[in-house]
C-alpha cells in the first residue's frame, strides 16, 4: 500500500497500543488530566511571575521563561492527544495531526537542551567573569541568543520533517505510543538513508555541542570556585549550578536512552516506549518544581503572589 503526497494527508495512522487493561484506562485518564493541568498551572504561574516582577527581568530568568515555553510546547503536543485517545478508546490519528505532534515534540526536544546550554554559559560568565557580566550579557546579546536558539530549533526540525514527510508511505502503524520522527520514518518503504543521516547529524550537533559546552563551563566554574577558597561563593555556585545540572541530566538521560533504543532493533519495544514517554512526562513536571523551589527569588515572589491572590478572594 503506497500513498502519494496528496493522498497521504487523508491517511489514518494507528498508534502503538499502550497495553493497558480496561481497569487501568481510568487511571491513565486521570493521570493525563492531572499531570497536564499541574504542568500548565506551575509553568503558567512561573511565566506570569517572571513577566510581572521587574527584578526578575534578568538573563537567567528570561532564559528560564523560554525553557518553560519549551516544556509547555512538549506537554501540549503529548497530553491532549493522550487524553483524547484514552477517552475515545481509539489509537487512530490522521497523518497531518501525527506530523504536527512529532514536529512540536522535536521542537521541545531541540529547544530545551539549547536553552539549558545558554543558561550554563550565563552562569559561567556570572561566576567566572562577574565584573564583565553586565557588559557581556547585555539585553541585545540575550535577544540574539534566544533568537538563535528558536531559529536553529525550527530550522533543524523543519528540515527534518520536510525530508521525512516527502517520502511515500506504505505502512500505517506508528511503532510508538505517540508520534515522533523515528516512528514516521518507519512508515516509508523508500530509501530513508538521507533522512537518517540528517537526523544523526542534527542529534550530534545539538546533543554534542550541548554536552561539550556544559561540561566545559562546569569545569571552569568548579575551578574558579575552588580557587577563590571562599566558602560562601562555593556554596552559592554549587547550589545554583546543582539545580541546573539536575534539570539538564534529567532531560539528557531520558533523551539519550530514547534515541539509543530507537537505533537498535533488538531493543525491547516496551522499553523504547517507556523511554520515549519519559522524555515528555518528567522534564515538564520536574523543571518548574526544581526551579520554583530551589531558586530563592522565584520561590519568594511566587509565594507572595499566591498569598495576595488568596487574601483578595
Amino acid at each position: 500500500m503506497s500513498h502519494n503526497n496528496s493522498a497521504r494527508f487523508m491517511v489514518t495512522l494507528t498508534l502503538e497500543s499502550m497495553d493497558i487493561p480496561p481497569s487501568g484506562t481510568i487511571a491513565i485518564l486521570f493521570f493525563g488530566i492531572i499531570a497536564y493541568c499541574l504542568i500548565l498551572l506551575f509553568q503558567s504561574m512561573l511565566l506570569v511571575t517572571i513577566v510581572v516582577k521587574r527584578d526578575l527581568h534578568k538573563p537567567m530568568y528570561i532564559l528560564l521563561f523560554n525553557l518553560f515555553i519549551c516544556d509547555i510546547t512538549g506537554a501540549t503536543a503529548f497530553y491532549p492527544q493522550l487524553i483524547c485517545s484514552t477517552l475515545s478508546q481509539s489509537r487512530e490519528i490522521s497523518y497531518p495531526a501525527c506530523a504536527l505532534q512529532g514536529f512540536l515534540i522535536h521542537i521541545y526536544g531541540t529547544g530545551s537542551p539549547l536553552f539549558l546550554t545558554v543558561m550554563a554559559f550565563d552562569r559561567y560568565i556570572a561566576i567566572c567573569e562577574p565584573l564583565r557580566y553586565h557588559t557581556m550579557m547585555r539585553r541585545v546579546t540575550l535577544v540574539k541568543l534566544i533568537f538563535m536558539v528558536w531559529s536553529l530549533s525550527f530550522a533543524m526540525v523543519g528540515c527534518l520533517f520536510m525530508l521525512t514527510t516527502s517520502k511515500e508511505i506504505c505502512r500505517t502503524n506508528i511503532v510508538d505510543t505517540f508520534c515522533n520522527n523515528p516512528s514516521l520514518m518507519k512508515l516509508s518503504c523508500e530509501d530513508i538513508s538521507v533522512v537518517n543521516y540528517y537526523g544523526l547529524f542534527a542529534i550530534a550537533l545539538v546533543q554534542g555541542s550541548s554536552i561539550f559546552i556544559i561540561s566545559l563551563t562546569y569545569i571552569k566554574i568548579l575551578i574558579t570556585c575552588f580557587s577563590t577558597k571562599q566558602a560562601k561563593s562555593i556554596s552559592k555556585a554549587i547550589h545554583t549550578c546543582g539545580t541546573h545540572l539536575v534539570v539538564y541530566l534529567t532531560f539528557e538521560i531520558n533523551v539519550l536512552c530514547s534515541l539509543i533504543s530507537h537505533r537498535f532493533e533488538s531493543a525491547s519495544p516496551h522499553l523504547r516506549r517507556i523511554f520515549a514517554v519519559s522524555v515528555v512526562i518528567f522534564p515538564p513536571i520536574i523543571n518548574p518544581l526544581i526551579y520554583g523551589l530551589q531558586t530563592r527569588q522565584i520561590r519568594q515572589t511566587s509565594l507572595t503572589f499566591i498569598q495576595r491572590k488568596i487574601s483578595s478572594i
